[in-house]
């Protein structure tokens, strides 16, 4: 077994309102920044042992399909890094 760390990144799946987001672009907009768009999301790092990379993102992946996402409204991305 090796050490990993997994980072699942969870947003809002394109169409679904974000007032979180919102807010924050229109206060943005008051600072004179100028975009145009803003997506919220939601960071998980995950420090696990596996026996692969592939193992290590294949059970984060389940964690975020059965926890940390609504498959409805959210999508996900997973990246794995080994640890020292």
């Amino acid at each position: 077994m090796s050490a990993y760390t997994a980072t699942v990144t969870v947003r809002l799946k394109e169409g679904v309102l974000d007032p979180e987001a919102e807010t924050t672009r229109r206060a943005l907009e008051r600072l004179d920044f100028d975009l145009e768009a803003l997506r919220s999301a939601d960071r998980f790092e995950i420090d696990l042992d596996a026996t692969d990379a592939d193992d290590a993102r294949e059970r984060a992946s389940e964690m975020a399909d059965r926890l940390l996402a609504n498959p409805t409204i959210h999508d996900y991305d997973v990246g794995v890094e080994a640890r020292e």
